[in-house]
């Protein structure tokens, strides 16, 4: 009876995850055009800040109750599967290629590079995260959300105006809806796919555990995918949608959100402590960051033959972790 229930509760979660992302990616969209924001910044900060609420919670909370270790996993584990699994799954999944925008290229994905490295070197320097560098987090991250505000005013991210006739002509059916409207269906979108996203984690932990699956293996695999959920469901309808920027802005924006944000927030309440066994998944997610910006460098897009690479990447990843 109980893995029934269970079942059902996770076929709940994933309803929620799918209306969500549809109400929350409409939502958006149309909020964009209708103030000339451009879609990429769009997905770079509300986008990549509301999807990577689950990481967030889960971190932050740990932090406060002193077990701020899980927060260094969760970041790497997160970063690993936005890239293999989401991005992997959006190129693999979507009819026609996914677009990249140039600054996303020039700017965004190196600069996720080098934030994982830094992380990196905080901790395996002195084998934690201290307060002091968690502060220095925090200030890159202020620097690249006013880098972002700079984009924004700028309109960088449209590569042309057939671009903007583009993004109006998806808003134009829409138009009848006023901006209270579209705010409520963007926040219930939001509040839908971290319910949602809840459920399905709880949900799938139970029925791994009735099955007999180890707490370590339902951490690595489960949990860690389950909080990235949001990521997923938002980025593939989102291209399915045409809102490519969004897709791939998403993701890079929730990896460099997660470094900045969720772990320099968890630094400042307490010290990180960093683990030896996690160098290998920050170093495996810089190399899938790498991999991906060489991809979308090549073609300013990604394929589904690229997507089905970044998928075979985490299956070798997973294969280590088992």
């Amino acid at each position: 009876m109980e893995t029934v229930l269970q079942f059902l509760l996770l076929s709940a979660g994933f309803m929620m995850l799918i209306k969500g992302a549809d109400f929350f990616v409409d939502g958006s969209s149309e909020i964009a055009s209708r103030f000339g924001i451009p879609q990429l910044v769009v997905g770079l900060t509300i986008v990549a800040m509301g999807t990577s609420a689950p990481e967030a919670a889960v971190s932050i909370s740990a932090a406060l109750k002193g077990n701020a270790g899980i927060t260094i996993g969760n970041v790497a584990g997160s970063n690993i599967l936005n890239i293999l699994i989401i991005l992997g799954l959006t190129a693999f999944l979507t009819k026609k290629t996914v677009p990249v925008a140039a600054s996303t290229v020039k700017y965004e994905m190196p600069f996720m590079i080098v934030t994982m490295l830094v992380l990196l070197w905080m901790g395996y320097a002195g084998n934690e995260i201290t307060r002091l560098e968690g502060a220095g987090l925090w200030v890159v991250f202020l620097l690249y959300l006013f880098y972002l505000l700079k984009m924004a005013k700028k309109g960088a991210g449209r590569n042309s105006e057939e671009d903007e006739g583009e993004v109006s002509e998806r808003g134009a059916n829409k138009k009848e809806k006023s901006m209270a409207m579209l705010v409520l269906f963007t926040s219930a979108g939001l509040a839908l796919i971290v319910a949602g996203s809840s459920v399905t984690v709880d949900a799938a932990t139970a029925i791994a555990r009735i099955i007999g699956l180890s707490e370590r293996f339902i951490g690595l695999t489960i949990v860690a995918l389950g909080t990235s959920l949001p990521e997923l469901f938002t980025s593939v309808s989102a291209a399915r949608k045409g809102s490519a920027d969004i897709a791939i802005g998403n993701i890079v924006g929730s990896n460099i959100f997660n470094i900045l944000f969720v772990a320099g927030t968890s630094a400042l309440i307490t010290p990180i402590v960093f683990e030896s066994k996690f160098t290998v998944d920050f170093l495996v997610a810089a190399a899938a960051g790498v991999l991906l910006w060489i991809f979308s460098f090549s073609g300013k897009s990604l394929n589904r033959a690229e997507g089905g690479v970044l998928l075979l990447g985490y299956l070798g990843y997973f294969i280590y972790l088992l």
